[in-house]
């Protein structure tokens, strides 16, 4: 159980450093937020189930996961839809920066949700993470639409990933994944036909948009989505969260290198970010020697 759960630590951080990169794809891809989710989430539906019929998994699940799952597929829509408006209006370091926050919302809605007792410091380390995040929020007024679509993105990942984690204990990934991603189209779907969005500029791609996008539902979402709720049969919740604020630090190196100057923030930008990176260090040794 122990080697499980290091191996499935070591993945989710392989995990984290993909959904980092899926931001520098969201900032090259020309598309708006809401095609480009719809994309993605459309193509990787079909990767996911060239692997389910690879696998021969049966999709058969009782009527009651079926709707968790469709309501759960809405809030990752949802998820995504404000992560990449955040990156729209804003950049890719201020948006995952603003993510952090997802450890201090999971510190209250995994107890809310799940009714275990609130751990002081998982609570202690969500606050100083909002510390870091308040110092990104005062050095970088420029962005604030950004910053509101990032934390709104931030919730909903952590609601996500509490919700989910008792589904990823019972029932297949591929077949959670699949659902959920293909709810997640079904509803952004309905959106765009109820305000006749479905017009000819809608399904006009560039090739380089196309080659980004298979990339993007590709190896960032079918696998990495799959992958992501394989962890969370070995890890907590809270675990799942607080590692995913490396996505900020995997993901601004990353910008750096390829957008240069737009993405180079100042000083105290990385100061509050590598105030979260030492919270994540910092979880990972508390938990490592109450074990």
């Amino acid at each position: 159980m122990q080697s499980d759960n290091l191996k499935s630590y070591l993945h989710l951080h392989l995990i984290v450093f993909i959904w980092g990169f899926t931001a520098v794809l969201g900032a090259l891809i020309s598309l708006d937020a809401i095609p480009l989710v719809w994309y993605r989430m459309l193509i990787a539906s079909v990767f996911i189930v060239l692997y389910i019929s690879f696998k021969k998994f049966s999709y058969k699940v009782p009527l009651k996961a079926l709707a968790g799952f469709l309501f759960l597929g809405l809030i990752i829509a949802l998820h995504w839809l404000t992560f990449f408006k955040a990156i729209k209006v804003s950049n890719v370091s201020v948006t995952l920066a603003c993510l952090s926050a997802g450890a201090f919302f999971t510190s209250f809605l995994d107890p809310l949700l799940h009714g275990r007792k609130i751990i002081k410091y998982e609570v202690l380390f969500g606050l100083i993470v909002i510390f870091g995040l308040g110092i990104i929020f005062r050095v970088e007024g420029n962005y604030i639409d950004g910053i509101l679509y990032a934390l709104s993105s931030a919730f909903l990942s952590a609601l996500f990933s509490v919700a989910n984690s008792k589904y990823a204990k019972i029932y297949n990934p591929s077949i959670i994944s699949f659902y959920e991603i293909f709810a997640g189209v079904l509803f952004i779907s309905i959106y765009l036909l109820v305000t006749n969005s479905f017009d000819k500029a809608f399904f006009t791609i560039k090739a380089s948009d196309w080659m980004y996008l298979i990339l993007l539902s590709s190896i960032c979402t079918a696998y990495a989505f799959i992958a992501s709720v394989k962890v969370m049969k070995f890890l907590s919740p809270y675990t799942v969260m607080l590692t995913i604020n490396l996505e900020p630090i995997y993901g601004v190196i990353l910008a750096v290198l390829i957008f240069n100057e737009k993405e180079r923030m100042s000083l105290a930008f990385y100061i509050g970010a590598g105030v979260i990176l030492s919270m994540v260090i910092l979880n990972g040794i508390v938990k490592y020697y109450k074990k």
